[in-house]
């Protein structure tokens, strides 16, 4: 089992410098990795940081940590930028990055910018561009004409540090959602709730490892993570789930969970054990 923190960049949490304090804090204290959400939140509310541009700024302020998003939405990014933005934290990184995708969940980070929103319209897309920057990532000219990209004899440079490519994790718990992360490198999941209560059970996450292994000849080295709330002593309750599956326990950080300073001391804590 790996631990990491997992911050919603979203209220007083937009101002990255608090996320590069929370990294560093996570760093000393024993954490393996920092994930943030990739949320376009101003369109429905609270302030948001953009995801990529806070974990570069914990790239430069750690030495140690894994980084990156969970979950970026890639039916509303450009396939080849998002290609390039990691290839470009990977390399500033050395190589300490994961790339986790989904279909987005708030359908107003879409339709207040005139996208289309259906949920099979994102998944074709997500698909469609998960293939690009697969590709892209493993350095071979692409060539691709879809349904919703065109890729016309591109080759990315620089490559990503990390080879064959950049692992990528998929988010999501619908029976597609499944499907699809069994076909990649790892799945990832909330776990929790606003009110700091568990909502995905141990049973519950074993049927979901269970599901993916169905479509996957082995689990070796496959990841599968979940957000949860814990205190530094709830080792048992962490061990119930790596005994279900769970390979990153990613402790969620958030404004209804209390104040900065409560999340740092949280952090500063330690994983629990």
């Amino acid at each position: 089992m790996r631990f990491g923190i997992y911050v919603a960049i979203l209220g007083d949490l937009a101002d990255p410098r608090k996320t590069v304090q929370l990294a560093r804090t996570a760093e000393a204290a024993g954490w393996d990795a920092l994930f943030v959400w990739d949320h376009l939140a101003f369109t429905w509310g609270p302030p948001a940081a953009d995801a990529w541009v806070t974990l570069s700024a914990a790239a430069t302020a750690t030495d140690r940590l894994l980084l990156g998003p969970a979950v970026t939405p890639l039916a509303r990014r450009r396939p080849v930028v998002v290609a390039q933005t990691v290839a470009t934290l990977d390399l500033l990184s050395s190589g300490r990055v994961v790339f986790t995708a989904g279909l987005g969940g708030v359908e107003a980070e879409f339709t207040a910018f005139g996208e289309n929103a259906e949920p099979k319209t994102r998944a074709a897309r997500l698909d469609e561009g998960l293939s690009i920057v697969d590709r892209l990532w493993r350095g071979e000219p692409v060539t691709h004409t879809g349904e919703h990209y065109t890729v016309d004899g591109v080759t990315l440079a620089p490559l990503p540090v990390t080879r064959p490519r950049v692992p990528i994790w998929i988010g999501g718990y619908a029976p597609p959602a499944l499907r699809r992360a069994a076909a990649w490198d790892g799945w990832v999941g909330g776990g929790d709730d606003q009110d700091g209560r568990m909502t995905i059970s141990p049973a519950k996450l074993h049927d979901i490892v269970g599901e993916i292994g169905r479509h996957r000849a082995t689990m070796d080295g496959y990841e599968v993570a979940m957000s949860g709330v814990s205190t530094a002593s709830d080792g048992s309750l962490v061990q119930a789930y790596a005994d279900a599956g769970l390979t990153w326990w990613l402790e969620h950080l958030h404004g209804y969970r209390g104040d900065f300073a409560t999340l740092l001391e949280r952090v500063a804590a330690g994983p629990p054990h």
